[in-house]
């Protein structure tokens, strides 16, 4: 076998942090996850993205940078040729990397060549993505038609709803199956699901106890809110949509996270069964969240930082060699932190500098603290017009899914404001450049209901998150490369 560990990264999209049952969630239906976090892996409570939409998360995740170090912000502005990849840094140092799943990280005109050996495509007829077998939306001035709600999809004849996910999952486990003995692996399994539109087959729709969904958050008062929220709540058209409707939809984004799971399972089955799963390094996680009713709101934002939005899951099985103490961590941590624990557990010293942290003294159990802070940011400046994202179909069409949102970041009345997230374990302090600051006591209000902004009680607290947040600009403001330049 080869000295350095396969390194497995299953990547789901848009999952919410809490959507977890061994996170004490008790409508999650997670089996395959919570075994691995009971027996060889650490779950971390508080991950999170630092950006709340999938093109910029992932170009921080991949190269441990923040997404202001070279302004990746939008859903059209993806890494370059001259700007690092993980998968990339794995390649060149020897290892098979497969990619089967959506880009959403690098320009596509450019090809995949640079990044992975093999970019997996499905060889057989999938059953649609419900982006375009959108007949579930109903009259265009309905109130599902925004909704992003299908429900339960229709198998036929077959035992699942046989789309890409499926395929890339089967190609991943064939891989396995076929592996070269004398080159470590790298998976990079980057799923559609759970990323709405909401819905799933049986048996994973019919596993969720609709009863035992926790509640969700109620609608705020959004003259204290963000703009872009406020806009999106109108826009979608769900304020009439009674309690029992917002339940069958959360039921029905379990359900995607509870077939997520099983394919989870099905690759660390496939792992086991090759007599490789010990000699692998598996990172679970998401890009980012989902509103999935709280607040009124469906699908996400590109500006606000809301946990259920920025908050993610992180699950880490090191290579044996590595000792691991199973269980769930505490501390707060970063998805830049994820490059930070690959590189380590690969034997690469990348030549550039990045701000991730390896997450090897946590998995060891040698300490639960990490970080006193964690950071997310999005938006744009006023006249930006590149960052509005008008690219996106639904930017002017509003028979687009994603229209309530996108066609108002092309607004210049401060909406799609650029925006930076300080949250510490207590507090989360957001600061906006053309619209009121929002600051939230999690302590009392973990549902972030309550700006308390304004409040004089809260001033010692509010100057020392901004100068934490000054602090944090300061160290990540740039990158100096390594290589000089000749006088």
């Amino acid at each position: 076998m080869p000295n350095r560990p396969h390194i497995i990264i299953f990547n789901p999209d848009q999952w919410r942090g809490d959507v977890m049952g061994h996170l004490g969630n008790p409508a999650a239906v997670t089996p395959n996850l919570d075994a691995i976090v009971q027996s060889d892996a650490v779950s971390f409570r508080h991950a999170f993205c630092q950006n709340p939409v999938c093109t910029p998360s992932r170009c921080s995740f991949m190269t441990g940078w923040y997404p202001h170090v070279r302004g990746h912000r939008t859903m059209f502005h993806m890494l370059r040729p001259d700007e690092p990849v993980l998968l990339k840094y794995l390649k060149d140092n020897g290892y098979f990397v497969w990619w089967g799943g959506k880009n959403d990280l690098v320009p596509r005109q450019h090809g995949f060549a640079e990044y992975c050996d093999v970019k997996y495509e499905a060889g057989g007829p999938l059953r649609p993505n419900l982006h375009r077998a959108d007949e579930w939306r109903g009259d265009p001035g309905g109130d599902n038609y925004y909704s992003f709600y299908a429900g339960k999809l229709d198998t036929g004849d077959d035992d699942v709803y046989y789309d890409n996910d499926w395929a890339m999952v089967d190609g991943a486990v064939d891989l396995i199956r076929n592996a070269p003995d004398d080159q470590p692996l790298c998976i990079y399994l980057p799923l559609g699901y759970p990323h709405p539109p909401y819905g799933v087959e049986d048996p994973w729709y019919s596993q969720i106890d609709r009863e035992l969904i926790p509640s969700r958050l109620p609608t705020p008062d959004w003259r204290k809110k963000p703009g872009l929220t406020a806009g999106i709540y109108e826009r979608q058209r769900l304020g009439g949509w009674s309690e029992e409707r917002f339940t069958e939809l959360r039921a029905t984004y379990y359900g995607m996270c509870a077939r997520v799971d099983a394919q989870f399972g099905k690759l660390v089955a496939a792992l086991q069964e090759q007599g490789i799963y010990d000699d692998s390094a598996i990172f679970f996680f998401s890009d980012h969240g989902d509103f999935t009713g709280d607040y009124g709101l469906v699908e996400k934002t590109q500006n606000t930082f809301e946990d259920c939005l920025s908050r993610v899951p992180l699950i880490i099985k090191p290579p044996s060699d590595i000792p691991v103490q199973p269980g769930i961590r505490d501390g707060l941590v970063e998805l830049i932190d994820f490059t930070a624990t690959a590189y380590e557990f690969a034997g690469i010293a990348p030549d550039y500098d990045h701000f991730g942290r390896s997450l090897t003294p946590l998995l060891t159990g040698a300490t639960d603290e990490h970080r006193d802070a964690v950071f997310g940011e999005g938006g744009r400046l006023l006249g930006e017009e590149q960052a509005m994202e008008k690219d996106s179909p639904s930017f002017y069409d509003p028979s687009g899914l994603y229209w309530p949102r996108v066609q108002l970041q092309g607004s210049e009345g401060g909406e799609h404001s650029k925006a930076t997230m300080c949250r510490t374990r207590n507090f989360k302090y957001v600061r906006r450049l053309y619209e009121t600051d929002e600051l939230y006591d999690l302590r009392e209000d973990p549902g972030e209901l309550h700006n308390l902004i304004d409040d004089p009680a809260y001033a010692g607290i509010l100057a020392d998150l901004r100068e934490r947040m000054l602090t944090w600009y300061q160290r990540t403001c740039d990158v100096v490369p390594y290589r000089t330049d000749v006088r």
